[in-house]
């Protein structure tokens, strides 16, 4: 019985879909209207909704409610700020009121450069914000500006290392409160949670 010769392929190929999940609703609340929201949406994560509020501490809790009640569900939804030069009991207030609300924070303490700067250096020193800008001029090698969208494309690469920072900063703090961690921030919790449903 002679036997055929198996079919060639004609350069075919089946078309692939994309099967990752399309990952939970998430919503962002940023104290700052637009540096914070310019770097959280270089992640291209399509379910995330980012807004910048220019509110701040407890009245952007208040507004992250606000708006989760309006336009929710949402899987998650995440309060930014800074503790700047807010009194201690308002940083600290903040985050219990929005943790008790079941929503997440990612807090600088300082300034959100705190986790600009820790890309490249792991910093024990709290710094004013000013401070933390002429930092960043000299470690990027040009003028830091605040509301810059391309900073994220800058630092992108040096991300593991500021996870890493940042974690090692919490713990070297025990019982401390947030307001007296400084420098500290959780930045990082939500940079981890938006690379999983990147695109």
């Amino acid at each position: 019985m002679k036997r055929g010769r198996p079919e060639r392929s004609r350069g075919y190929r089946p078309r692939v879909f994309d099967k990752r999940e399309p990952g939970p609703r998430i919503l962002i609340v940023c104290e700052g209207e637009k540096t914070e929201p310019n770097y959280f949406r270089a992640f291209r994560v399509f379910s995330a909704e980012i807004v910048g509020e220019g509110y701040n501490t407890l009245s952007l809790v208040e507004r992250a409610k606000e708006l989760r009640d309006a336009d929710g569900p949402y899987d998650q939804v995440w309060c930014v700020f800074d503790r700047d030069a807010f009194a201690p009991e308002d940083f600290n207030a903040a985050i219990d009121a929005a943790l008790r609300a079941g929503m997440h924070v990612a807090y600088s303490n300082e300034a959100f450069e705190l986790w600009y700067c820790l890309h490249f250096a792991y910093i024990t020193s709290g710094l004013t914000r000013d401070a933390y800008r002429l930092k960043l001029t000299s470690l990027l090698g040009l003028a830091y500006r605040k509301n810059d969208s391309s900073i994220y494309g800058r630092i992108m690469h040096l991300q593991a290392d500021a996870t890493r920072n940042a974690r090692l900063l919490l713990q070297q703090y025990k019982d401390e409160s947030p307001s007296d961690r400084n420098p500290s921030t959780t930045v990082h919790l939500l940079v981890d949670e938006l690379n999983r449903w990147a695109h």
